[in-house]
């Protein structure tokens, strides 16, 4: 894409401040699987189902052992330029929020401030019985203590998904020790919205005020392709606000868009950086 076609984007966040809705795409740059390819279809195994988990012992083994090896991979993650730079828009008052569909973090860690994660975050795990929480990398160290024969090599060199999930053999799933909560001896669940939940109401309730109060909605790496994310490019499509998405492949919203740019996340929100401080 050449400079100028993005003069109407950049024309939109001098006059903003936007939303920004992101998702895997995003954080592909830093090191992180996405789940779809450019053309929608899913990439991975069939993810941990909400209620499986909560119902099933030999579930929550065969997470807690593929979330042990991917753990490996997500908790090293660091933002990327794409973080950083929508957090450079937040400071100067380009950006207004992010809401975010990932759970890893990163826009956190690139000092973002105003963030919605919809789907919980990766980094802490919480009691179903007592609803204490503890951060992750604790529990990792509380898995490792549980496990000391798991083949870390094995698991090491799994291939990770975007969830902090990880693909691996069925057989290491079967003796896999998870730990009860210290606090009450329940059962530990990573602080995140399996699929078959629902984004908590209030979540659901601030992204839409956000998005109704913007200028306009910039997607930035997702599909779209599930509903907690589509909903938010819907309700801007209905209040007249204009779309922008910066995505490989194809969105459920392109009739929806105002813009389209089929590029990559990071370069893309560098070069529009720039732009912004060129005028």
């Amino acid at each position: 894409m050449k400079g100028d076609e993005l003069l109407p984007l950049i024309e939109l966040l001098r006059v903003g401040p936007v939303a920004v809705l992101t998702g895997a795409g995003l954080s592909a740059g830093s090191g992180l699987p996405t789940y779809r390819g450019a053309d929608g279809e899913w990439l991975h195994a069939q993810p941990i189902q909400h209620q499986a988990f909560l119902c099933s012992e030999a579930v929550r083994r065969r997470y807690w052992a593929r979330s042990y090896a991917g753990w490996q991979t997500m908790g090293r993650a660091e933002p990327n330029a794409g973080h950083r730079v929508l957090a450079a828009l937040e400071r100067g008052g380009r950006v207004s929020a992010v809401i975010t569909q990932n759970v890893d973090g990163l826009h956190h860690k690139a000092g973002s401030r105003a963030v919605i994660e919809l789907h919980g975050a990766i980094g802490r795990v919480r009691c179903i019985g007592c609803d204490e929480t503890f951060p992750r990398a604790a529990v990792q160290d509380w898995l490792g203590a549980a496990n000391p024969g798991f083949p870390a090599a094995r698991a090491s060199a799994a291939a990770g998904a975007p969830d902090g999930d990880a693909h691996l053999d069925e057989a290491l799933h079967g003796d896999f020790v998870v730990p009860a909560c210290p606090a009450c001896g329940g059962v530990l669940k990573p602080d995140v919205v399996f699929y078959g939940d629902g984004v908590p109401r209030e979540r659901v309730s601030a992204a839409m005020q956000v998005v109704e109060q913007c200028a306009a909605l910039l997607v930035v790496g997702s599909s779209l392709m599930v509903y907690s994310g589509l909903r938010f490019a819907r309700h801007a499509h209905r209040t007249g606000k204009p779309i922008v998405a910066i995505n490989r492949g194809i969105t459920r919203a392109d009739a929806l868009l105002s813009m389209k740019i089929d590029a990559d996340c990071s370069e893309t929100l560098e070069r529009i950086l720039t732009g912004l401080h060129a005028d």
